[in-house]
């Protein structure tokens, strides 16, 4: 059975062996044909093409594209392998009229061109390469750039139409371009708004634009005031987005200040109508800002910043969900918001989330001035001088070193120039602390104010984590303090702070304070080191403190600690920027009726912190 079957395979296969041969010849031999034609046409190429023609019509495509007069000085040089391919030299664009202003100047201009156009008298260019080309801009204060006269660029930006969310371009204006490539050029683009023109040098560009009404993608190289920039910019209507008009694009910027990105809807005319996803990384702020040639007075701890938020316009201004915020490291989600009210200060606004926040970062992301900034004249206002701002926040915990809280509620408004930071809600070692802070006035150079209340803190637990030295309540207890100054707060020291401060704890101990050992020490001695005496606390079942600030010193107007049997009384000075001590004291039994065998001791205490020194008082006649 199986060899009465091969000969209907053979007849099956026979035919197609039979047609292959020929097949091959015939694509070889019109290969062949294509090559001898193709090599043929460059060699003739010379002879069939004028150069004259070809030059003619790059200035033409000049002129036609720009709406400019195109001059070329140069001599040019026609290459017809691999591809067709002219190189003009020494070309300047200028206005046909009036003053003739200079668009640009290019060294050197290079572009492919069809060969079989060329033949036929019409010369058409793509695949552009300009080395060293000088271009000058202007961008309106309507914040479009201005493309001037009615070259053919201009007429297609002015006409394009939107038609289901394309940009779309008659059919005679839709020229094809190809792709640009730019070598070591210069860019200058005078802002009329502002009145300052921005230099860009070194410019390296990559262009693919098929044509006017298809996509565009770029990726451009420049320096500008002694930083390098990458730019990747591509969107699918860039003729509606170059005429002031909403339109989708996508951007990358990337240097060693900072890396940004967009994606989404943008007006570069109108600021305002934005929709997308923004994110923005800041390594370094104080070196961004002395490149940018601004300053974010007194913020030496605040060093990096990164945004990522999902952006939309409203009204006038921008609202950020999905906000994912970083200052230092430290990470918060939430909502914000911006807007620019005409005739009145920017506004922002929100809500915030933190793990993990300093709040010292946060002072110096709202710092006020620089002290020495006066040295070289007035000082520049920080942020704060130009912006309102009413952020709420959270964080499970938080620094204010060298302090430490958790679950904080707490709020920054600022209005009318002047400034509130508010802790609302907080625990700190154990117990609750609240906290205002205000800043006054216009310029903020009219001082300030602090209020702080901390309620059933652990103390003795605080005194041992900061290791602090001397005879310190153990304790834990409640304290409420209140401050101002009248000198700007950025001057503002222990000198120039005047205000109260207030002690209060129920049962605790004072280590080093030997009350058994200081009474028999006195009886001998007509001074001695506290710590020479007491090798033993002293343990109170009450203490009350009460003291004025003012000039440097707190000046202890109440201080009253109870033990089991005895007292301790404690009036006058503490100079607490020297850290010496000027106080006089009593010690005497809770009990009147002890006094016969336990006396009232009177004492002074001087000496310095963290080792006084008692001398008792002379004995009442």
């Amino acid at each position: 059975m199986t060899t009465s079957r091969q000969p209907q395979w053979r007849k099956k296969i026979r035919p197609i062996s039979r047609w292959l041969p020929n097949a091959a010849k015939f694509a070889t031999i019109a290969l062949l044909a294509t090559l001898a034609l193709f090599v043929a046409l460059r060699i003739a190429g010379p002879y069939l093409i004028s150069t004259s023609l070809v030059r003619s019509g790059i200035e033409e495509a000049l002129s036609k594209w720009t709406g400019y007069s195109a001059e070329i000085g140069g001599r040019p040089i026609v290459e017809f392998w691999p591809t067709p391919r002219i190189t003009l030299n020494q070309i300047s664009v200028r206005q046909k009229q009036g003053e003739k202003k200079l668009l640009g100047t290019i060294e050197s201009l290079s572009a492919e061109f069809n060969l079989i156009d060329a033949i036929r008298g019409k010369a058409r260019f793509h695949e552009f390469h300009l080395l060293r080309p000088t271009l000058q801009l202007t961008r309106e204060t309507s914040g479009v750039i201005d493309w001037t006269n009615e070259g053919l660029m201009a007429r297609a930006i002015s006409r394009v139409r939107e038609e289901g969310g394309k940009q779309v371009l008659d059919r005679g204006l839709d020229a094809e371009i190809g792709t640009i490539t730019v070598e070591d050029g210069t860019l200058n683009v005078a802002d009329v708004a502002s009145g300052k023109t921005y230099h860009f040098e070194g410019v390296t560009a990559d262009v693919n634009w098929r044509k006017l009404s298809r996509p565009i993608s770029a990726v451009l190289i420049a320096r500008t005031s002694g930083q390098d920039l990458k730019l990747d910019f591509s969107s699918r209507s860039p003729l509606l987005l170059f005429g002031g008009k909403s339109a989708p694009f996508s951007a990358s910027l990337a240097s060693n200040l900072l890396t940004a990105r967009f994606d989404g809807v943008a007006n570069i005319s109108h600021l305002f109508d934005l929709t997308g996803n923004v994110a923005l990384n800041v390594p370094d702020l104080p070196s961004l800002l002395a490149w940018m040639g601004r300053s974010l007075p007194g913020v030496p701890t605040l060093k990096s910043l990164s945004i990522a938020s999902d952006v939309a316009s409203i009204g006038s201004g921008f609202r950020f969900n999905n906000t994912s915020l970083g200052i230092n490291g430290t990470n918060a989600i939430g909502v914000m918001d911006i807007t620019f009210t005409p005739g009145k200060r920017p506004k922002l606004g929100g809500t915030l989330a933190f793990d993990q926040m300093n709040f010292k970062s946060l002072f110096d992301a709202f710092a006020l001035r620089l002290e020495a900034g006066e040295e070289r004249g007035p000082p520049e206002g920080g942020p704060l001088q130009h912006l309102d701002v009413d952020l709420r926040f959270s964080a499970k915990q938080a620094q204010i070193e060298p302090f430490e809280l958790s679950s904080v509620g707490a709020s920054i408004i600022v209005s009318s120039y002047e400034a509130k930071f508010e802790i609302g809600d907080s625990q700190f070692e154990g117990g609750s602390l609240t906290a205002h802070l205000e800043a006054t006035r216009g310029d903020f150079d009219g001082g300030g104010k602090l209020q702080l209340s901390i309620r059933g803190a652990d103390f003795a637990g605080l005194v041992e984590r900061l290791q602090l030295k001397g005879p310190l309540p153990l304790t834990t207890g409640s304290l409420d303090m209140s401050l101002q100054t009248s000198q700007p707060l950025w001057k503002a020291n222990r000198d120039n702070v005047s205000g109260t401060v207030s002690f209060h704890a129920l049962s605790g101990s004072i280590p080093g304070f030997d009350a058994e050992a200081i009474r028999k020490e006195a009886a001998s001695a007509d001074f001695f080191s506290l710590s020479a005496v007491s090798h033993r606390a002293f343990a109170f079942d009450r203490l009350d403190i009460a003291a004025d600030i003012d000039n440097g010193a707190a000046n202890v107007r109440g201080a009253r600690i109870e033990g089991a049997r005895e007292a301790l009384t404690l009036s006058g000075v503490i100079p607490y920027q020297s850290g010496g001590l000027a106080l006089s004291g009593t010690m005497s039994p809770i009990d009147p009726a002890q006094e016969g065998s336990a006396p009232p001791l009177r004492f002074f205490v001087g000496g310095s912190w963290p080792d006084p020194v008692l001398s008792p008082a002379p004995a009442q006649q």
